[in-house]
Parts: structure tokens; C-alpha cells; sequence
């Protein structure tokens, strides 16, 4: 195999990343921060359940390292996955299989951004607590199809040593105007329900995510910031930043379970492997304010 894992650098070879994933939120990003950063990036055309296609991406860019931002997540919400459950599969299951059994045979490593919505409050881990979920628990929240779907391959892909597991948590950005950001959903919403959760601060994160490139880092990553914030916690800062007169509505899970499809994940994630890693990664509530809040303020500044 030619590729050195978890924390040594491949060589002195220059980066090229090939990423999957462009039409997407998170691909788009990647393309972005590639450019300023002076990385050389393709975005790969081939489809991920096509194998031959991606042999021949591979082939063809000769990349260093392979991200995968692509995947089904259902428009406008999860609930799609539950009535089109093939093509959810041939995306999540199949699609990021075969891309990760192609990069194992040509010695590449593969950046693979999952989710955490995999997990859910239990006895073991109490809302309100403090104790998250760890990179070797194994998922307890089978509520969606998606999230089914999204632990059934994590559970696979622990057997190949050249994939990086990204857990992404309902991901958000500085940009307030991106309709899959979580506040941009939240904040159009009739109600919302309050719970912490953890969650990804996408400006802060995914530069970490390329710097993993570098460092070869594999395995199973919670990809969310230390801590957890609450829907009303992030709400009153959309109020004190953005809006002073924005007003919203609380529901409860059993009122909310009457108008979704799927039930929804709801947990915190242990922090402590990533921020060893990256000693200078900010808590939710500090990330939000920096990266998000601040930069988009409206409301007088104190």
C-alpha cells in the first residue's frame, strides 16, 4: 500500500486533492479553501457507485489524497431518504464503499465526511450531562433511514485503514443567506424544538479537515467543536447579532414528531481526540460567535 496513516507525511510530493462532492455545500467550501490556501484541486466527474469511473478519475489526476463531500442527505430534509431508500443507498452505502475499496488499491487515503446523527441521548449518556459519544461507541440511533444508512458504512469502513471518518453535526457557516446551513433552517422554522446538541462550525472545522489531509490522519473522527449549544441558545445570539426583533416559537419532540417523517438525532459528541489533536479548536458557543456571529453582525456593536 502507499499510504502512511494516522500523523506521517507521505512525502514531499505536492498536494493534489481530487474531491467528490461539487454541486454540494460542503464540496463547494473545499474548492474554496483549496484556492486560498494555494492547494491544486480536481473535482472528480466519475460517480461514486461507478467504479470504473472513479479508477479512471484516479488515473487521471494522480491526487495525493481523495475527499468525499458527496452524498445523499434529501431534499429539503432527510425525510426524502425514507421514500427513495435505493437511491440513498446507492449513494451512501454503495457510492462511498467502492470510492473508498479504489483509493485502498491505488495507496491513496480518503477524507470522508459522514455524520454523527448516528447517536441519540441514552441512560448512558444524559442530556445535560457532559458525557458524549466517542469515536469507538457504537450508534444507537436508527430513527432514519439516512442515519441507517450512514452507520451501516461507517461500521464498514472501519476495516479500511486508508479512510479518515469525519463526523459532521448539523453543520453551520458564516454564510446566513445557505438555505442547508442549521441557523438559516432553524430560523425560518414555524417552531423548533430546544435541545443541545453538538454540532460543526464549518468556518472553523474545515480547514482542520485539509490540515488532517496533511498529517495522513485516519480512522473515526468526532468532527464538531468541543461543548454543545441549544436551538434557543443559538436563536438569542441570531437575535442580540443579526436581528433584535426576531421572534420563534418552541414545540415539544412529541408536537415536532407529528410533522416530520423520520425522528431526528439529538446527542453530544466527545470532543477530546480532536482537540488534542488541534489544541487551538474553539467550543461551540465560542466558534459561533467568532466565525459566525460576529462577522455577520448587524445589531449596534457594544
Amino acid at each position: 500500500m502507499g499510504f502512511t496513516s494516522n500523523g506521517s507525511s507521505a512525502s514531499d510530493k505536492p498536494l493534489k486533492f481530487l474531491i467528490y462532492g461539487k454541486t454540494g455545500w460542503i464540496g463547494g467550501l473545499l474548492g474554496k479553501l483549496c484556492e486560498s490556501q494555494g492547494i491544486e484541486y480536481i473535482y472528480g466527474s466519475g460517480r461514486l457507485e461507478d467504479r470504473n469511473s472513479l479508477i479512471s478519475d484516479l488515473e487521471s489526476v494522480k491526487p495525493t489524497h481523495v475527499f468525499n463531500a458527496a452524498g445523499v442527505t434529501g431534499r429539503p430534509n432527510v425525510d426524502w431518504c425514507e421514500t427513495h431508500k435505493v437511491e440513498t443507498i446507492r449513494t451512501n452505502v454503495v457510492g462511498t464503499l467502492t470510492l473508498a475499496d479504489v483509493c485502498r488499491d491505488k495507496g491513496l487515503i480518503l477524507i470522508n465526511y459522514a455524520t454523527g446523527c448516528i447517536f441519540e441521548y441514552d441512560q448512558n449518556h444524559p442530556l445535560g450531562s457532559g458525557i458524549g459519544f466517542k469515536e469507538e461507541d457504537i450508534p444507537n440511533f436508527m430513527g432514519s433511514f439516512y442515519s441507517k444508512t450512514k452507520a451501516m458504512v461507517e461500521d464498514l469502513l472501519k476495516n479500511y485503514e486508508n479512510v479518515c471518518t469525519l463526523r459532521v453535526r448539523m453543520p453551520i457557516s458564516s454564510d446566513l443567506t445557505n438555505p442547508r446551513n442549521f441557523i438559516t433552517k432553524i430560523a425560518k422554522y414555524d417552531k423548533v424544538v430546544d435541545i443541545p446538541n453538538s454540532m460543526t462550525i464549518l468556518d472553523e472545522l474545515l480547514p482542520i479537515s485539509l490540515e488532517m489531509a496533511k498529517r495522513n490522519l485516519t480512522g473515526i473522527w468526532n468532527f464538531t467543536n468541543p461543548g454543545v449549544v441549544s436551538h434557543n441558545e443559538i436563536l438569542e445570539m441570531y437575535k442580540e447579532y443579526i436581528n433584535p426583533n426576531f421572534t420563534w416559537k418552541n414545540f415539544t419532540l412529541e408536537e415536532q414528531a407529528k410533522v416530520i417523517v423520520a425522528a431526528r438525532s439529538n446527542n453530544e459528541m466527545d470532543g477530546a481526540k480532536l482537540k488534542k489533536e488541534f489544541p487551538e479548536l474553539l467550543s461551540i458557543k465560542e466558534s459561533l460567535i467568532r466565525y459566525v456571529f460576529k462577522p455577520n453582525q448587524k445589531t449596534p456593536v457594544a
